[in-house]
């Protein structure tokens, strides 16, 4: 007969390993402010599922949720697994829309299994050939993100040049092939001279600018940018932002993807170019993906065409083991990581 022990904790309960929140980070979150926990895994609720993640999104939009300061979404709790889009296959459903198996993403966060209400899933199918990962970048918030934020944000006319920051980037790779697409002329500003040669080799870009060799940007993006710039795509702020200012052409548009170049600052840069939108009569405006929830099939429907074509081509890097979470984001702030980061937690 089982042990008392056997009896009170049966062989199959599950555990869920998480990484959370135990502090606000003062700069680069630490081990002190993500901290790893081995929970017991609940049942899922009525009208809930329950996946085991098998991909994890890793976005420097996350070090904004980590800290209290107002964002478009409320931070992430003390003491709350740190937020993420997640995507995993079904272990337990309570909902009749989902069945063991299914293949689904969601927002969830840094851990094993995330239980969450059904309506909050997308079932994706896993029949289509396609690399489930892909569901996370290119054809996920990533690709959505590029998609809205240069046809419906920046609005690029054929001819016209547009800047793009944080180039190599998975969202930044991909608004530079879109608006090649429109016939653009389009440059690109990355880290390391082998990620500005991708950029002009493989994805097609014009030119691109080196921004850790070259001390001076506003210089940089005149040479390259020589009829000057239409749109600006920044994912950067920060004082990249403010020397593509002083190079926008009359009417031009940029769009504000991101601050990655400030998210782990205490006090931020002046941008002293600003005038240049009352001079050249600019609009800028930020915008966040989740302004077009409603339309993320379109978007989804139209890059996973170009993607299937070849018309955009897209670089993961993709990393395994859940462990590795906390060290993997952080070289998102350090420039070494290629594409769309990803957790992979194998099967």
């Amino acid at each position: 007969s089982p042990s008392t022990d056997e009896a009170t904790h049966p062989m199959t309960e599950l555990t869920n390993r998480q990484y959370f929140l135990a502090s606000r980070p003062d700069g680069l979150p630490t081990t002190e402010n993500v901290q790893c926990r081995d929970v017991p895994l609940a049942d899922p609720g009525p009208g809930e599922v329950t996946i085991r993640n098998l991909y994890m999104s890793l976005d420097p939009a996350q070090r904004g949720w980590m800290s209290d300061a107002p964002n478009y979404i409320e931070p992430i709790a003390l003491g709350d697994a740190v937020r993420s889009s997640v995507l995993g296959r079904v272990v337990k459903s309570n909902s009749p829309d989902f069945a063991e198996g299914d293949i689904a993403m969601t927002m969830g966060a840094w851990e094993q299994y995330t239980t969450v209400p059904a309506a909050t899933l997308n079932k994706l199918d896993e029949g289509l050939g396609i690399p489930l990962s892909l569901f996370l970048g290119v054809l996920g918030p990533t690709g959505a993100t590029a998609y809205f934020g240069l046809l419906d944000v920046a609005k690029p006319q054929s001819g016209e040049t547009v800047l793009v920051s944080a180039a190599a980037g998975a969202v930044g790779s991909v608004v530079g092939q879109i608006a090649k697409m429109q016939g653009c002329r389009v440059v690109g500003m990355a880290g390391t001279d082998d990620k500005c040669q991708w950029l002009t080799g493989e994805r097609g870009f014009d030119a691109a600018i080196n921004y850790k060799t070259r001390g001076d940007y506003e210089a940089a993006i005149r040479e390259t940018c020589p009829d000057g710039v239409d749109v600006y795509f920044d994912n950067v702020g920060g004082e990249i932002l403010d020397a593509a200012l002083a190079c926008l052409n009359q009417h031009a548009r940029v769009a504000v993807c991101g601050w990655i170049s400030t998210y782990n600052d205490a006090e931020l840069p002046p941008l002293k170019n600003l005038w240049q939108l009352v001079a050249q009569s600019v609009t800028i405006q930020g915008f966040v993906v989740l302004d077009y929830l409603d339309r993320f099939p379109e978007a989804i429907a139209q890059l996973a065409e170009w993607v299937m074509a070849g018309k955009i081509k897209y670089r993961e890097d993709v990393v395994d083991g859940l462990d590795n979470v906390l060290p993997t984001f952080l070289r998102l702030f350090d420039g070494s990581n290629s594409g769309k980061l990803v957790v992979r937690i194998p099967e």
